[in-house]
């Protein structure tokens, strides 16, 4: 009982040492959990959402659109849970300009659902359920209407019908027609689009670089009133994946399953059947047009027979009566008046060819007779010729029906290709890893401030120590008293993390998380697992500190024990040996550098854990500067122009024509602007960047004239950037990099956040949804956005080919030769700020799809969620800071109470004690920062590797002015400690603390 009494009283005397650790181990469990526990929260809410709406695991698509038998065939797959057909069409209304919407059925089978935030989901035709951000851009509101245009090829698969079919009609076969959709239509609803969770009202609206939509906008329409079987693409389910996370490996090991069996027979299978199809449809139409022609035909010689035959008749009874005539002419000059009458009876027998003679004769006598005879042969020989060509027609057809209808393709996708889905993620995975690198620093912190205190709290009580152990008190039990000190400030500190941990940080991540993203149902939730291993982790080290100090003291006999430990052995410092130096420092300095380089192990954990939390706060400083100029350095150094302009295909002529009369521009590049994908699938041969790299990154695709390929370097600063260590990159030579016919210049945000380099393959997706394998020429310096660069005639090779006619506004082979240049890059005159109104002014002419003034996006650029976690970050690591000098401090101080007792009975005033120990403290301090800084700029640059997020590349910079404010903090910390030290120092009574020990 006295040993449990004295054991609780020594607690109670070493409460400073008690609350460091427990303030250690708060901090650092906080960290190690909070982050995670963040975007845990987000990762689940988002997989419950997409659970609940039945968001696609896979999506099949198709050059020739999917029929009933594709959907089918679908079915029929193992794994798969069930198929929805889907049909959609885009279409285009006035909206302070010429905007697109895709209207999109509401499936129902129970898949790609979209959540209802206001008013009701639409159930007749006319009726439509519109995103925030429509409701937002247009001012309108539930019960307001709307009338929509269908565009010219409203869909893909219209347009690829109407390319390939036998005669130019608009269907593909007997049966199948394009979905087309009501355009006088009615808002009941406002619903959020699972495939695209972005938040139009918060931070999200700011940056257009991440919008990953092809239209401005979505509408949901009910099946009634859409007509058309159809369908744009198939959306499925697959078995198990519900109930694996979504943004788990084991989730797309499963999807993967599906995908793979579709990619193999089923998708083979289905595309020449689909191409059979087409085939087949064309044929038959060839058989309908040939046996109609021939009944038009048949009537119409049938019309020219009759009519033929009544001429002849008319022409015969002519002949008839002239021969009479001239038959009784002859018998009245003959002598045998009975003969006369005989031949008066009957008319006379003629040959053939006198009767032809006759025929010929009679008509060459009447006008009227040879002009009908003339129409009768003319109607003949028209109706001869197009027999002629009609047959010839259908010849031809026959033999370019083949040729003609392209090979049908198939794209299986997964959630991945979804922009919406892929951001987010992304984003998470981003924040997570940091979440995952930090927790290590303030392990490694707590574990050497730990062996401090606890080195030093063994020490005090060595001679009680040694009097235990020779009482018979055994080794273990004597140094259960520390070691459950030490546990028990870890339970109490890592308790009060763990709530920071799931319930603080959590919140206030996402709340940054919630303007960016909509995620129904979020809710903060407890992983016990984790949170019981987060506080193992750092209960371990630190009692694997205690233990070390605990054996180290223990393991000397009791009487060694009982005497005072003999005073460490003089020694000369380095510094001593300078004497030029050594000679010119006062006695007191001179004593401040022996005590300072003679307790190597004080000096070491002094400086390494000062020089820890400064770079965990020059790194967090890091991500803000990287962050702030990411804009400046984007839409000032790497875009040299200062507008782009972009127009629907339709438009593109008015568009140029107006910027031309305008007279603002000073040089100008005409270029077309697609919105495509990048896929890199993983091979693991190195074709494809890194081995086994795989993704998918929404990308803006530029293609530059034959003609001005020189030009694009003037208005996009040309960079060739490689692949450095530990995820660092480094820049070539401005100017050095060209635009070819070789292959394509990606971007270095999407190349990172893909693993592509310079010869790598990857899979491209233009405008119209054709993909087509192309070659990276060479990476370009790009930090926000995702452009991908590519010259006319690589584009016409990679797009324009047999396979690519199958799409929406592909050309024929006869004109695909020109692209619609849609886009303009600008160099204007005038200040940023009429730049700027310059760019707004036009977006309201009705020329005008999007116009981007450059001055406006450097400067209105931000990134609020990475801002959120830094601010976190520095925090922290400030509140680590302060500790681990406050703990130190006090160790320091318990270690020279007599000697601070004899500076005083030497007659040292109260504030040169106060000098003489926090001197040395500065001192360590300075050392730590001038180490922390450097440590802090590689920590930093290393972060590229870890935040890998789409359309961004962070090239790490670090201003001077974060050093400075890293610097002065770390030494704040360091004076604000002083003032809880210095009254310690007061306090400290000569006469007591000079008594012998023994």
């Amino acid at each position: 009982m006295a040993f449990v009494k004295d054991m609780l009283r020594m607690w109670a005397h070493s409460w400073k040492r008690f609350i460091s650790i427990a303030m250690i181990t708060l901090l650092g469990v906080a960290v190690l959990t909070g982050i995670y526990a963040g975007c845990r929260d987000a990762f689940r809410s988002t997989d419950r959402f997409f659970d609940a709406q039945g968001l696609h695991d896979v999506q099949v698509l198709s050059t020739a659109g999917l029929s009933n038998g594709d959907i089918a065939a679908l079915r029929k797959v193992n794994g798969v849970a069930k198929v929805q057909a889907e049909r959609s069409q885009e279409v285009t209304f006035d909206l302070d300009g010429r905007k697109s919407a895709t209207m999109q059925e509401i499936g129902t089978d129970g898949i790609d659902q979209p959540y209802l935030q206001e008013g009701r989901m639409p159930k007749k035709a006319g009726e439509i359920a519109v995103t925030r951000k429509f409701i937002r851009d247009s001012g309108k509101r539930i019960g307001s209407r709307l009338t929509v245009t269908p565009e010219s090829a409203s869909s893909d698969t219209s347009d690829t019908n109407d390319t390939n079919g036998a005669d130019g009609t608009n269907e593909t076969n007997g049966t199948d027609e394009a979905p087309s959709f009501p355009t006088k239509l009615t808002i009941v609803g406002v619903v959020l689009d699972p495939q695209n969770l972005s938040n139009p009202d918060g931070y999200s609206a700011m940056t257009s670089f991440r919008s990953t939509a092809t239209t401005d906008y979505t509408f949901f329409a009910p099946s009634d009133g859409v007509t058309g079987t159809l369908c744009t693409s198939a959306t499925l389910l697959v078995k198990g994946a519900a109930a694996e996370s979504t943004f788990d490996e084991s989730y797309e090991n499963t999807v993967k399953q599906v995908t793979d069996r579709i990619d193999g027979t089923v998708k083979t299978d289905r595309q020449k059947a689909r191409r059979q199809e087409l085939l087949d449809a064309g044929n038959r139409k060839i058989v309908d047009a040939r046996a109609e022609a021939d009944k038009k035909f048949a009537d119409a010689q049938s019309q020219i027979d009759a009519n033929r035959q009544q001429f002849n008749q008319q022409v015969d009874q002519i002949v008839s009566m002239q021969a009479g005539a001239a038959a009784a002419g002859a018998a009245a000059n003959g002598a045998n008046a009975g003969a006369a009458a005989a031949a008066g009876a009957t008319t006379p027998q003629l040959d053939e060819t006198t009767r032809e003679t006759m025929r010929e004769t009679i008509i060459a006598a009447s006008p009227e007779l040879t002009q009908a005879k003339q129409q009768l042969d003319q109607a003949q020989s028209q109706l001869n010729e197009q027999k002629a060509s009609t047959e010839q027609t259908l010849k031809t057809k026959e033999n370019e029906l083949k040729t003609s209808i392209p090979q049908v393709r198939w794209y299986v996708q997964d959630r991945q290709s979804l922009g919406g889905f892929s951001a987010l993620k992304s984003d998470l995975d981003s924040i997570q890893s940091l979440g995952n690198a930090f927790p290590i620093v303030f392990l490694l912190v707590a574990v050497m401030m730990s062996l401090t205190a606890m080195a030093r709290m063994v020490e005090e009580d060595r001679s009680l120590i040694g009097t235990y152990v020779g009482l018979g008190y055994g080794r273990l039990a004597v140094a259960s008293r520390y070691l459950l000190f030490a546990l028990l400030a870890c339970l109490i500190g890592g308790g009060l993390g763990l709530i920071a941990g799931f319930l603080g940080i959590p919140a206030f991540l996402l709340v940054v998380l919630q303007g960016m993203y909509v995620m129904p149902g979020l809710r903060l939730e407890y992983d016990w697992l984790y949170g019981s291993l987060g506080i193992a982790l750092f209960v371990v080290g630190v009692l694997a500190a205690t233990i070390y100090a605990c054996v180290q003291e223990m393991r000397q006999t009791p009487a060694a024990l009982m005497r005072p430990k003999a005073p460490r052995a003089g020694s000369r410092i380095l510094l001593e040996r300078i004497r030029p130096v050594w000679n010119r420092i006062g006695f007191l300095g001179k004593v401040t550098a022996r005590n300072i380089f003679r307790f190597k192990s004080r000096l070491i954990m002094t400086v390494g854990g000062v020089a820890g939390c400064t770079a965990l706060i020059v790194c967090g400083l890091a991500i803000n500067d990287t962050v702030a100029d990411l804009g400046i350095k984007q839409y000032r150094d790497i875009y040299q122009y200062d507008l782009m302009v972009v127009s629907d295909d339709s438009d593109a002529s008015a568009m140029r024509t107006k910027v031309a009369s305008d007279g603002r521009v000073t040089s100008s590049l005409d270029v077309r602007i697609e919105s495509g994908d990048l896929t890199v699938a993983g091979s693991g041969d190195g074709d494809s960047g890194k081995a086994g790299s795989s993704g998918s990154e929404s990308i803006q695709l530029v293609a530059v004239p034959e003609k001005h390929l020189s030009d694009l370097g003037e208005m996009v600063t040309l960079q060739p950037v490689s692949s450095g260590i530990l995820g660092t990159s480094g820049v070539g030579k401005t100017g050095s990099l060209k635009l070819d016919d070789d292959g394509v210049i990606v971007a270095q945000s999407a190349a990172s956040a893909l693993g592509v380099k310079a010869g790598s393959k990857v899979r491209l997706t233009n405008g119209d949804g054709v993909q087509a394998t192309a070659k990276v020429s060479a990476v370009n310096r790009n930090l926000i956005g995702s452009d991908v660069y590519v010259s006319e005639t690589y584009y016409a090779k990679l797009f324009d080919s047999k396979d690519a006619k199958n799409t929406k506004n592909s050309k024929s082979s006869e004109d695909s030769e020109a692209l619609t240049w849609n886009a303009m890059l600008a160099k204007l005159s005038g200040s940023d700020t009429s730049q700027t109104d310059y760019a707004e002014s036009l977006e309201e002419d009705s020329s005008v799809m999007k116009a981007v003034s450059c001055a406006h996006m450097a400067d209105s650029f931000k990134f609020d969620l990475m801002g959120a976690v830094v601010a976190l970050i520095v925090a922290l690591a400030g509140g680590l800071a302060l500790v681990v000098l406050f703990t130190l401090a006090n160790t320091n101080v318990s270690e020279r109470v007599r000697e601070m007792a004899t500076l005083k009975v030497l007659g040292f005033f109260d504030r040169e004690v106060h000098h003489y120990v926090n001197r040395e403290m500065m001192i360590l301090t300075v050392m730590g920062v001038i180490l922390g800084l450097p440590l802090g700029r590689l920590v930093g640059g290393m972060l590229t590797m870890a935040l890998n997020m789409p359309s961004l590349y962070f090239e790490v910079e670090v201003k001077p002015l974060s050093y400075v404010i890293a610097a002065v903090a770390t030494m704040a910390f360091a004076l604000l400690v002083q003032l809880f030290v210095n009254p310690v120092l007061d306090r400290i009574d000569p006469i007591s603390s000079l008594k012998s020990v023994e």
